[in-house]
């Protein structure tokens, strides 16, 4: 029988033994019809030489004789087509699919090699197989072959007791390798099973069809892959015969296979012993075949062997029933649940307190039967997964996953490093959202490899992938877990899962760190043989196989607590709650929101946690919840609390504003942040309670997340419940504007007013003056009052009971002590008795308390102090603890998270204040002074090396070297670090060199050596030196580092004109600014100009362009020695001439770009101010350049010329900043004396009244200086009589205007002419046009640098008459007793508006809504004028056409709207 498998692949060398088996197998011709070639003594020689009629005339009807001949000529065109080499090409071996199974994830891959052998029966129980390629059977004839083998195989499994497959679809000898996978195209899969049925039905005796029925199984339709793991259409086909004992008994199956031409079937009898009629076949397994007992052989009489074989058949039937009961037996018993609880646990058994932060999912192709098992990685949240599958995205897992949970998908190619390590994480949102990078293609039009390229084709970049994961610096070392999901059996040594678990485990440096699940041990066992191959290593103790994925899945859910399992909820308005879907909850990875039933059902450890937390840890949500458990007293309560809960939200969420604001203000180390908590915590019913995790997020997309917040489950209608956002450790209040501005963009988007979102900005406050609390600000200062003295001594009662360590409770101690700085300083001092500088974790503290100090929440890494003490953590819990190596220091450290570019575990000095005093004590006992210190942070570079926390370490150390404070008067020149070094020792300049060898190459720490040796050393050539460097580290550089980081506008043309449309920048002037100081120090020291003030004289005039070279040289008496700098200077003639007038244009775009524009809510912003302290500096020296006459005696000389007196006042208004109109305005806050106003308004009288030629721009600036002067003293005799003014400003609007002065024109024009009762000036028909030309002019002039900013209100329309109808701010800011930040906040929230004085002042004025503006009513009936809102969130959700109510204000972008009604 095995010459008769073994087919050769020359049809010349066949035997007629192999010609006969070929007519059976492949032609599907009947046993007569094979008899006859193989009595005719046809081989494979005379087959090539057959036709039709040969055939006939051997006795062949028509229809098997066209089959014969089809089948030769398909199989010689095969071959002929086939190239040379590759007939017998596969791929790596594969298992079978599973026995008796239908629903498994099991598939095949094209080309792979079953590796089984058609056999015959073995112990019974495990299946013979037998493979049939069926892709040559003509269409016609494939049903016909398919029922035919599967009734032959059948009869000789059910005869023979065996359990048997046969597959259709996979190939034999000699066209292809024995068990090659090919698959068949299968159009109809429900027709199969019907025409097997018929067949059954046709083929067996009445009385043996229900067995047979029972013993074969329906088709089974297992998938075929391409090579490169893409999905085809083709299919293997797979019948499983079964001849239970209980079915066959002892029964003999003789077949029919003729019935199906329609002959009729004769009655059967039961054989015994006699000899059945030819037409039905007696078949058994015989060796690799089904061979007919009843066929006529030349090696034996048919009968003969018939009859031993039946009276074999009770013996085989006593067989079949021992085999089955003995592998009843055989199922055994399994512990994997235990270990794999352990393993993906780290040892913990419970997933909310798992020794590993981060899982990374490593996975093949999977199968739609497996998906509804792997909910598991849901709660997992893998950092990364990545995934074999290229079709993971149209159908795989990864669609699946991103239903659940929020994903990112990648190529590997993201992964590179071009850049630093932490912002490539950051970008890809590593450690927030699971990255999924598809590493065989299947998306952005990356075409999928098979296994054989795969490696040379992408194995590099999936290198890249694991090198960047197993980095130090991005996932924590030994405490992530690499697991291995195998979906789909690993069988060949060029998988490329094998070369992925080769790089983790050369990576990860063994396998502790890896765990593998397999769904069954056969895939188990390829998947280990194959590692032992490629890693010479046995992962048996590191895989789980005996469960299902069901069973895993189960078990890893088990594993979490009964809060992580249970659903969360938000509040929904009215008592009711809407489902919080996990998805949508990572979605929001900027935010911790605060559920409704938040930490219910949770097992945390009670005593740990608020052991921590008394320590000095922040507060989490567990300590308010645990408060109020039965038997506890409640969280001790700010006296603060009950005004926010009942006076500042109430009336917060009573405003129509899309968002609104308040600040929970207070001093480090004084609860304001669990204040901030404690208020959330209480609302969580009332409000969707969150906490910005970041306050260095991108707030555009913070702004998205918390509206997406908002609108949870209210997609198609109006929210119901606001959101209360917590904001933390802001740097400043105009990041915190930013914020709400952006927010409240985003409800514009979605028509959003109201409910509105809060925003709880909780902040320090850098002085110890309490603040005032108002509506907007509560402030949190170090003294407790009585009553909450008392909460702390029942509180302490009560930890006596539960805690130990009692004595280590600094931060509750610290409160309970009413922030004693005696108590403070003996805990510095007592706890550093011990202090060893020489010490690992002596140095670790002093690093620690010396960041805490100067840089406001900075920590370090639980990583780096592990790589900095030498402790060796392992992957699996009970390792040392990082706080343990700190020694006798671990008091004075609590852990926490840090959310930056990486999430990380890190610790942090305990407490602010202990900070400090550690820091003084280290200093006055120890003679360890900040310097050494700071040298040591700066010299150690263990510090520095790839560990988490780098990016963030590199950057707090820089904010201590080079973050200055500020005040309104003046500009710090260093870093307060600095400035303490400086005082306390001599260390300075090392510290400060050692800076410059860790930030090689910053620009801004060598403009810190150019600074300190400029004003600390006095070493100009050194100075000079490190400010070369600089410039050549980044040549747009600006003077400060604040300059750089806050400058509003972008680099423009360097003599821009702010009237043309050109923008410059506060940056441009600086560099100009540098450059025309160098132009004077060289002029200066030439003779030409050195002395005397009429040689200073001479270079104002050249530099203003008024004499030039040639008129200076003719009038220098020493023009012959003089000579060689004359020639020089006429090289240079046409820069120094437009010197002044460059210059010039710069000042007047930057006054009016601040004074006309503001970050946020119409007023001025505070970064601003720094930048115009700058721009002052810059403008007093060009002042005493070209500006030194002074006004008072020009005006009291009446014989001096009048050209000349006019040419002085111009210098006068000029070094005023009067020249402009905005330089006029910014009087109105600019809080300079109200008599240096009435000169500016007296000197433009002057220059109206001299008839010498007053220019236009003159005329409105005197309109300007009148309108200013009235708000700034009312009362001033050089006021012009306001209806004089009105005439004048008549006057010019009906004369010839040029584009210049249009904007400033107009805007004062609405200001002055807005229609009242009784009063309307002819100009004010003509508002309309004026407020669209303002519009439009706006736009033209300040395109490009009005983007986030908004037109700032000059004046607001008021209930008086004349001048005092225009309130301006500081009138307004008159009626509320409130500082700079607390007015800001009020105005941006619309408090202010409420105050009675304010209502009082301003003229209400009512509208209708059209579409995004207003159409105000005025006095004059037939003249409405179209008013903007300031805030667009207020007209969200009015219908056009709605009546509204409103207070004007005027900006030079035209009227607008405040506090709608």
């Amino acid at each position: 029988m095995h010459e008769e498998a073994d087919l050769s692949a020359d049809i010349k060398d066949w035997s007629k033994h192999q010609v006969r088996l070929w007519a059976l197998k492949e032609a599907a011709v009947e046993d007569k019809f094979a008899d006859i070639l193989f009595q005719q003594d046809i081989n494979g020689s005379s087959l090539l030489l057959l036709d039709k009629t040969d055939l006939k005339d051997l006795g062949v009807t028509l229809g098997p004789a066209k089959l014969i001949i089809h089948a030769r000529d398909e199989l010689l065109k095969f071959r002929k087509e086939q190239p040379s080499g590759t007939i017998n090409q596969s791929g790596g071996l594969c298992k079978p699919y599973p026995f008796q199974r239908y629903h498994d994830a099991c598939r095949y891959m094209e080309n792979s090699i079953l590796d089984v052998p058609e056999s015959g029966a073995s112990d019974y129980i495990e299946p013979c197989h037998e493979y049939k390629a069926f892709i040559n059977t003509p269409d016609e004839n494939k049903m016909c072959k398919f029922t035919t083998e599967v009734i032959r195989f059948a009869a000789a499994c059910m005869n023979s007791r065996t359990n048997g497959t046969i597959h259709f679809g996979v190939g034999d000898k000699p066209d292809f390798t024995h068990g090659e996978v090919l698959g068949v195209d299968i159009n109809d899969k429900e027709a199969y099973e019907n025409a097997l049925n018929l067949a059954v039905d046709d083929c067996f005796e009445h009385k043996h069809k229900r067995a047979a029925k029972m013993c074969i199984k329906p088709p089974r339709f297992v998938g075929v892959l391409n090579k490169d793991m893409t999905s085809s259409q083709k299919c293997v086909i797979e019948v499983d015969i079964v001849p239970n004992s209980t079915i066959c008994e002892e029964n003999i199956y003789s077949v029919s296979l003729d019935s199906k031409k329609g002959k009729k079937k004769a009655k059967g009898k039961e054989t015994d012993k006699t000899e059945p009629k030819q037409s039905k076949p007696f078949f058994i397994r015989d060796g690799s075949s089904s061979r007919n007992l009843l066929a006529p052989t030349t090696f034996a009489k048919p009968m003969e062997e018939f009859n031993k074989f039946v009276d074999s058949v009770a013996q085989l039937s006593q067989l079949r029933k021992q085999a089955e009961e003995k592998h009843l037996k055989g199922v055994k018993s399994t512990v994997q649940g235990s270990r794999l609880s352990q393993m993906i646990t780290g040892g913990t058994q419970s997933l909310d307190q798992s020794h590993f932060e981060q899982y990374v999912i490593v996975t093949n192709k999977s199968h739609p039967g497996q998906l509804e098992s792997l909910t598991f990685l849901q709660e997992l949240n893998p950092a990364a997964v990545l995934d074999f599958d290229p079709e993971s995205t149209k159908n795989g897992l990864q669609q699946h996953f991103e239903e659940l949970s929020t994903v990112n998908v990648h190529l590997p190619v993201k992964y590179k490093i071009t850049e630093g390590v932490e912002n490539i994480a950051s970008k890809l949102k590593l450690t927030r959202n699971t990255s999924w990078v598809l590493c065989n293609g299947g998306v952005e039009d990356e075409v999928p490899s098979d296994i054989e390229n795969w490696l040379i084709e992408k194995g590099a970049s999936v290198r890249d992938v694991i090198s960047f994961l197993c980095r130090k610096d991005v996932l924590p070392s030994k405490r992530f877990l690499v697991v291995f999901l195998l979906l789909s059996t690993v069988s060949e040594k060029m998988d490329p899962l094998v070369e992925t678990f080769s790089i983790f485990w050369q990576e990860l440096k063994g396998t502790e760190q890896i765990l593998c699940i397999c769904e069954n041990e056969k895939a188990f066992t390829y998947w280990k043989d194959l590692i032992e191959a490629r890693c010479g290593t046995n992962i048996s103790r590191r895989c789980i196989y005996d469960l299902s994925f069901a069973e895993v899945n189960g078990t890893i859910l088990s594993l979490l607590s009964e809060n992580r399992r249970s659903k969360h909820f938000l509040p929904c308005g009215g008592g009711s709650k809407v489902l919080f879907e996990k998805k949508v909850e990572r979605s929001l990875n900027t935010l911790d929101v605060l559920c409704v039933n938040q930490c219910e059902g949770g097992n945390e450890n009670k005593i740990v946690i608020e052991g921590n937390f008394y320590k000095g840890g922040k507060v989490s949500w567990w300590n308010f919840f645990f408060s109020e458990q039965p038997g506890s007293t409640p969280f001790i309560k700010r006296d603060q609390f009950d005004f926010i809960m009942n006076t500042v939200l109430p009336d917060l969420s009573s405003l129509r504003k899309a968002c609104v604001l308040f600040s929970l203000m207070h001093l480090p180390g004084c609860g304001g942040t669990t204040l901030a908590m404690h208020t959330l915590w209480a609302h969580k019913d009332k409000f969707r309670c969150a906490v910005l995790k970041d306050s260095n997020a991108d707030l555009a997309e913070v702004a998205t997340q918390v509206v997406k917040l908002l609108r949870d489950a209210h997609e198609e209608q109006l929210p119901q419940v606001p959101v209360l956002l917590m904001i933390d450790d802001f740097e400043d209040m105009d990041k915190v504007f930013d914020l709400k501005q952006l927010i409240e963009k985003e409800c514009v988007t979605h028509d959003i007013q109201s409910p509105q979102v809060i925003l709880l900005n909780c902040m320090r406050s850098d002085s110890s003056e309490q603040t005032e609390t108002t509506g907007e600000t509560v402030f949190i200062g170090n003294k407790l009052s009585e009553k909450e003295q008392k909460q702390c001594e029942q509180k302490l009662k009560e930890i006596e009971k539960t805690q130990k360590n009692l004595d280590t409770f600094y931060g509750f101690m610290i409160m309970k002590k009413n922030f004693s700085q005696e108590y403070i300083q003996g805990v510095a001092r007592n706890t550093l008795k011990s202090f060893n500088i020489d010490h690992k974790y002596a140095q670790l503290i002093a690093v620690l308390a010396l960041l805490n100090v100067y840089c406001k929440g900075a920590s370090l890494s639980v990583s780096l102090c592990e790589e900095f003490l030498g402790l060796q953590p392992k992957a699996f819990c009970g390792s040392d603890r990082v706080e343990d190596g700190f020694g006798s220091f671990s008091t004075l450290i609590s852990a926490i998270t840090v959310e930056a570019k990486v999430v990380f575990k890190a610790v942090k000095m305990i407490h602010s204040s202990i900070a400090q005093h550690c820091l003084q004590e280290l200093a006055t006992t120890h003679s360890v002074q900040i310097a050494m210190i700071a040298n040591l942070l700066l010299t150690t570079d263990r510090f520095y090396e790839s560990t988490q926390g780098k990016d963030s370490l590199m950057q707090n150390v820089h904010c201590m070297l080079v973050k200055r404070y500020h005040s309104k008067e003046e500009e710090s020149h260093f870093s307060p670090l600095i400035q303490d070094i400086a005082k306390q020792s001599q260390g300075l300049e090392e510290m400060v060199l050692n800076a410059s060898k860790r930030f090689e190459r910053d620009a801004i720490i060598s403009q810190l050596l150019a600074r300190y040796y400029y004003l600390k050393k006095r070493d100009f050539k050194e100075a000079k030196d490190w400010a070369r460097r600089a410039k050549d580290l980044n040549p747009p550089i600006l003077q400060t580092h604040q300059h750089k980081k806050r400058t509003t506008l972008q680099r423009g043309s360097q003599c821009s004109d702010f009237r043309t449309g050109q923008t410059s920048g506060l940056s441009i002037l600086q560099g100009a600014w540098e450059k025309f100081r160098f132009v004077i120090e060289i002029l200066e020291k030439t003779p030409i100009f050195s002395t005397g003030s009429v040689r200073h004289d001479i270079m104002s005039g050249v530099l203003s362009g008024d004499l030039t070279i040639q008129k200076v040289e003719e009038g220098d008496h020493k023009r012959n020695k003089n000579m060689s700098y004359y020639s020089v200077l006429r090289q240079f003639e046409d820069v120094l001439c437009t010197l002044k007038k460059r210059l010039k244009i710069s000042f007047d775009f930057l006054d009016n770009f601040y004074v006309n524009l503001g970050s946020r809510c119409g007023m001025k912003d505070n970064r601003e101010r720094i930048a115009k302290i700058e721009l002052f500096r810059c403008f007093k020296q060009y002042a005493d350049l070209f500006c030194k006459t002074d006004s008072t005696n020009l005006l009291k000389n009446k014989t001096m010329n009048v050209m000349l007196q006019v040419h002085n006042a111009r210098q006068f208004l000029e070094m005023q900043k009067a020249d402009t109109y905005s330089g006029v305005l910014d009087y109105l806050s600019n809080q300079k004396p109200t008599e240096v106003m009435e000169k500016i308004a007296q000197t433009y009288d002057f220059l109206q009244g001299n008839g010498s030629g007053c220019t236009l721009k003159e005329k409105i600036n005197f309109i300007y200086a009148n309108v200013v002067l009235s708000c700034i003293k009312p009362h001033s005799p050089q006021l012009e009589p306001f209806k004089k003014l009105c005439d004048s400003l008549g006057q010019i609007l009906g004369g010839q205007i040029s584009s210049s002065e249009k904007l400033p024109l107009h805007f004062i024009s609405v200001t002055l002419f807005w229609p009242q009762p009784g009063g309307d000036h002819p100009a004010s028909k003509n508002l309309g046009k004026f407020v669209s030309w303002m519009r439009t002019l706006y736009d033209e002039n300040m395109q490009g640098v009005c983007n986030g900013k908004r037109p700032v209100v000059h004046f607001l329309l008021g209930k008086k008459y004349g001048y005092e109808r225009m309130v301006h701010l500081e009138e307004i800011r008159k009626c509320v007793k409130a500082g700079q930040e607390q007015f800001a906040t009020m105005w941006a929230n619309g408090t202010i508006w409420k105050e009675r004085q304010v209502e009082q002042l301003l003229c209400r004025v009512s509208g209708v809504v059209q579409g995004r503006c207003i159409l105000a009513d005025t006095s004059i009936p037939d003249l409405k004028v179209d008013v903007g809102p300031m805030f667009r969130s207020q007209l969200s959700g009015r219908a056009k056409g709605s009546k509204v109510s409103f207070f004007i204000g005027f900006s030079v972008k035209g009227p607008l709207a405040i506090d709608i009604n």
